[in-house]
């Protein structure tokens, strides 16, 4: 039964053993993920909500980490608070948006009143070239005084 023992057989196989171990260990490194690395903000991030501020005095006792608008509840004015707290203020009005009618319609106002200034301004030119004729008296036309005799 040990007839058939070889120990080169046991050897070989102990190599091959070694060999596929070197192999796997090789390929360890590869296969690793690579190392996670986490931030993390300390400060808050929920800078794009709209603040609301009933005044000024509001604005004032707020803390900012930033540049912060804070707009008035009928969104007429602004207040804009800086880190260092000073705040500048601003006045907001709406932009209506106009269609071709409301364009046409802004064009023939403008005209009406260029008109209107027109006329006025004739109207006074007009007086006073009225009144200029009336107290002026012609020179180069003589006055004949009519007589009473009869000619013959």
């Amino acid at each position: 039964m040990y007839n058939n023992y070889n120990p080169q057989v046991n050897i070989d196989r102990i190599n091959s053993q070694i060999a596929e171990l070197e192999r796997i260990k090789a390929q360890i490194p590869q296969q690793m993920q690579p190392a996670i690395n986490q931030t993390f903000q300390l400060a808050p991030t929920n800078r794009e909500v709209i603040r609301y501020a009933n005044s000024i005095d509001e604005v004032q006792k707020e803390m900012v980490i930033g540049d912060t608008p804070y707009f008035s509840k009928d969104l007429t004015i602004v207040w804009i608070k800086n880190i260092k707290g000073e705040i500048r203020s601003f006045e907001l009005t709406e932009i209506i948006a106009k269609d071709n009618k409301d364009l046409m319609i802004e064009n023939l106002q403008l005209q009406i009143k260029e008109l209107r200034k027109e006329i006025k301004n004739a109207n006074t030119t007009n007086k006073y070239v009225d009144d200029a004729v009336e107290n002026e008296k012609s020179t180069n036309v003589s006055t004949i005084s009519k007589s009473t005799k009869k000619q013959k």
